[in-house]
């Protein structure tokens, strides 16, 4: 058997078998297997190099683009931008004007001028941005931004766009409140590197406004305009006459529904710098030591009834009410202000039509 096996194959078989094995490789090389798809083609280097060129570029624009977008929102901050968008407008173009009801808080650093003049530029630089530093948080944990830096002064906005009246009120007092709590705790760190503590005041009101954009083609600013930013400033103005942390308008305590939420006390009826109209101007109280809350807000009924003797002219039942004060607040700087406005007017020629307020010039 295995000699049969070894015998030569005939020639004209092999012949066949070569013939057989040719076609079946031609047939095999034309057959594609199903579900897949013809080779890519070969990129030369140089291709392939500028393809990843464009690519990294493309990268690059984007990341650009997204810092540049993450500055811009420093300048203009994007509750701005989310206002001029709820009233219609998706773009910040010059002379953009609308007209709306918001709070608005102004807080400066008091006696910055004299603490100023001990310091270089560079640490005034240093202390500013410091100080900012801790007045953001409690401005936008409250739903509110900050319009503007003036010098050291802070401008901010509360502005809820999906919010009420109620709630804009509210949150700028809130934010007042814990701006308080915020220097607090800052001057305890200034302890703690023996620097002196500060002090700040803060005003703030309700009321109608024009926010919009204001410049040149080549110079653009966001400005907030109007009798109630007007007002906000002056009230900030007069915490240092009645030695005030928070002084407030009646309007944005009525439209906080704040009896309901937080306790203060009347201070004065004045007529403040730039308005005709006078308005009654109140002292929050939440943030102050309990004692002294209490004490303040004891004196609250004396306060309005001699503040009512003054509007009648009668002085000396006006004086009586601030001198009940002092028996148990003794150093209480707005029964003190009142009394010597009391000796003030009554030997003053007073217009028969007068109404009672004080002009605050601060």
């Amino acid at each position: 058997m295995l000699q049969q096996i070894l015998q030569p194959v005939p020639l004209f078989l092999l012949f066949i078998i070569a013939i057989y094995t040719l076609i079946l490789l031609f047939l095999l090389s034309k057959k594609k297997p199903k579900g897949k798809t013809a080779e890519t083609p070969t990129v030369s280097p140089i291709k392939q190099a500028r393809v990843k060129s464009d690519q990294q570029k493309f990268e690059s624009a984007a990341e650009q683009a997204m810092l540049l977008n993450q500055t811009f929102r420093k300048f203009v901050p994007k509750q701005f931008v989310d206002h001029l968008a709820k009233h219609g407008s998706e773009s910040l173009e010059l002379g953009r004007a609308d007209e709306d009801e918001l709070a608005i808080l102004f807080s400066d650093i008091r006696g910055f001028t004299g603490l100023s003049e001990h310091m270089s530029p560079q640490e005034l630089m240093n202390f500013l941005n410091s100080y900012f530093l801790r007045m953001n948080d409690p401005i936008h944990q409250n739903n509110g931004f900050i319009d503007k830096f003036i010098g050291d002064a802070v401008m901010a906005l509360f502005d809820r766009p999906t919010g009420s009246n109620v709630d804009k009120a509210q949150d700028a007092i809130r934010a007042a409140l814990d701006l308080r709590y915020a220097i607090n705790l800052y001057n305890q760190h200034r302890a703690n590197s023996n620097y002196p503590p500060i002090n700040v005041g803060i005003g703030i009101h309700f009321g109608p406004v024009i926010i919009g954009t204001v410049g040149s083609n080549d110079r653009m600013d966001t400005t907030v305009i109007g009798d109630s930013v007007n007002v906000a400033f002056r009230l900030e103005a007069l915490a240092p006459i009645y030695d005030a942390d928070i002084v407030v308008s009646e309007q944005i305590l009525t439209q906080a529904n704040a009896k309901q939420h937080f306790s203060y006390r009347l201070l004065d009826w004045v007529r403040v710098k730039g308005r005709n109209t006078p308005i009654e101007v109140y002292e929050i109280l939440d943030h102050q030591a309990e004692d002294l809350k209490k004490a303040k807000l004891a004196s609250t009924d004396l306060i309005e009834q001699g503040i009512d003797f003054r509007k009648q002219r009668n002085w000396q039942q006006a004086e009586d009410c601030f001198q009940q004060v002092l028996t148990f607040l003794p150093n209480d700087k707005v029964a003190i202000h009142h009394i010597q406005q009391c000796k003030t007017l009554q030997d003053t020629a007073l217009p028969s039509d007068w109404d009672g307020s004080i002009l605050m010039r601060p």
